[in-house]
């Protein structure tokens, strides 16, 4: 049963990834915003729901397999991720590459703390 969890929610967020690429702005540059932006939302929505799940242990299960292996680690794309950064490199754009590397990184763990603590005291005052 797990396993069908994590593909439904692999099937949903591998669409909303899709999907998402048609919506964010693509702004003519070498810097691969898409990627970016829903590698940084997903982080985000990591620690939406890893505050969640402390509050609510429940969520630790079943859901954590729909939501975050499932949802997130389709709409997430760590391998997209790789092969820009290797293209860019590639291409003779160093200094592109090694900042998308880096903010993908900061901006990703900083963006799931903020998610964590703004719901864990948003969850802590109910």
């Amino acid at each position: 049963m797990s396993w069908l969890l994590v593909a439904c929610g692999g099937a949903i967020g591998a669409s909303l990834r899709y999907g998402a690429g048609f919506i964010i702005s693509k702004p003519h540059s070498l810097f691969p915003w898409t990627t970016w932006s829903v590698n940084v939302l997903g982080c985000f929505l990591a620690g939406v729901f890893f505050a969640f799940t402390q509050k609510y242990p429940v969520l630790q299960n079943e859901t954590r397999l729909f939501l975050m292996v499932g949802i997130l680690g389709g709409f997430t794309t760590f391998s997209s991720f790789g092969l820009e950064t290797f293209q860019l490199i590639r291409q003779g754009q160093l200094p592109i590459a090694l900042a998308y590397s880096i903010s993908s990184v900061l901006v990703g763990v900083i963006g799931l703390a903020v998610g964590f603590y703004i719901f864990q005291m948003i969850l802590s005052t109910k």
